[in-house]
C-alpha cells in the first residue's frame, strides 16, 4: 500500500494531456478532432508545427523520466518497481483520465523511461528512430522499429539492466501493440507520411 500513492502520481503525471492543453490554449480547439485525432507530438506538429511540437515532446518524455528518476528513488523502490512506475506513466499518457481516457501512443513517455534508466540505449534507439523516419517518411514505422531494437540495445549497452530486460521488452511490446492500427495502414499504403505544413 505504501507504493500506491507513487503509482497514482505516476499515472496522473502521465495523464497530463500536454498536446491537448496546448491546442486548446493556442487555437481553442480539441486536438482529438484534428489531424489523426491522436494526442501526441506528431499530430500536434501537423496542427501547430515544430514551435509547439518539440517542447511538448520533451514534456511527454519527462512524464516517463520523472517516475523512474525521482518517484522510484524517493519511494525507496528497487529497479523492478521503478520501471513499473514509469510504465504507469505510459498507461496514463495512452489512457488519460483528463480527456476521457484517450491519449497518445506512449512513444515519447516510454522513451523518457529509457532515458532515465538506460541512456545509451535511449540514444541508440533515438538514432534508429530518426534514421527510419528519414528513410521512410513514417513516424509510426520509426517508432515500431525503435521499439523492436530497444531490448537488444539495452542488453548490449547496459549489462546492469539485463535482469530486467523482460520489462524493457514488455515496454517495447506495448508500444508495438499501440501502433497496430498504424501497421495495418502501412500494409495498406494509407498511413500518413511525416512532414507537410501545419493545418
Amino acid at each position: 500500500m505504501a507504493l500506491l500513492p507513487w503509482f497514482l502520481a505516476s499515472y496522473l503525471l502521465g495523464s497530463l494531456p500536454t498536446s491537448y492543453i496546448v491546442v486548446k490554449l493556442v487555437r481553442g480547439q480539441d486536438l482529438r478532432t484534428l489531424g489523426s485525432g491522436n494526442l501526441g507530438a506528431t499530430n500536434l506538429y501537423r496542427v501547430l508545427g515544430w514551435k509547439y511540437a518539440i517542447p511538448v515532446a520533451i514534456l511527454d518524455m519527462l512524464k516517463g523520466t520523472i517516475p523512474v528518476a525521482v518517484f522510484g528513488p524517493a519511494a525507496g523502490a528497487g529497479d523492478l518497481v521503478t520501471i513499473l512506475l514509469g510504465i504507469a506513466a505510459v498507461i496514463g499518457h495512452v489512457f488519460s483520465a483528463f480527456v476521457k481516457f484517450k491519449g497518445g501512443k506512449g512513444v515519447a513517455t516510454g522513451a523518457g523511461i529509457v532515458l532515465g534508466l538506460a541512456p545509451w540505449a535511449f540514444a541508440a534507439s533515438l538514432a534508429v528512430w530518426a534514421l527510419v523516419v528519414k528513410l521512410s517518411g513514417y513516424v509510426s514505422l520509426g517508432s515500431v522499429v525503435a521499439a523492436v531494437a530497444l531490448p537488444p540495445l539495452v542488453y548490449l549497452l547496459h549489462s546492469e539492466r539485463r535482469p530486467l530486460l523482460w520489462l524493457f521488452a514488455s515496454l517495447a511490446a506495448l508500444i508495438i501493440v499501440l501502433h497496430a492500427s498504424n501497421l495495418k495502414r502501412l500494409l495498406r499504403g494509407t498511413e500518413n507520411r511525416f512532414g507537410g505544413r501545419p493545418a
